[in-house]
């Protein structure tokens, strides 16, 4: 299976993460101290990883069924977006975890800015 395949199934897996844990976040959001509170730290990351799961997963959908650069190119590309939408929903929930985790977030944005930079360089 090529690596761009696996972006449709990584879409899809990550869309569904998106739906369980909108739907497990959604049980709680009613009281005013989840997560301390809707400007607390660990409820803004939550959130953020709950839409990096869903956003995340409509951009490899739309990778996986758009035009592709060069075998070489199109497999970093492939990787690296999956890589980042796999590590970034896992930082925010470690960043809620523990504030200090969140220098972690370097890894995923520069594997986004990667794909970004190399799916806009192949396009020309």
């Amino acid at each position: 299976m090529m690596l761009v395949n696996c972006n449709w199934t990584v879409g899809w897996v990550l869309i569904l993460l998106g739906i369980i844990s909108g739907a497990l976040m959604g049980l709680f959001f009613h009281r005013k101290d989840f997560l301390g509170g809707y400007d607390a730290w660990p409820r803004r990351l939550v959130r953020l990883g709950h839409i990096a799961f869903m956003a995340l997963g409509m951009l490899n959908l739309i990778y996986a069924v758009g035009p592709h650069p060069a075998m070489a190119i199109g497999s970093i590309i492939s990787a690296a977006l999956i890589f980042s939408s796999v590590t970034m929903p896992l930082v925010c929930l470690l960043a809620a975890c523990r504030g200090k985790w969140a220098f972690l977030f370097v890894f995923p944005v520069l594997a986004l800015a990667l794909t970004c930079v190399l799916a806009f360089w192949s396009s020309l």
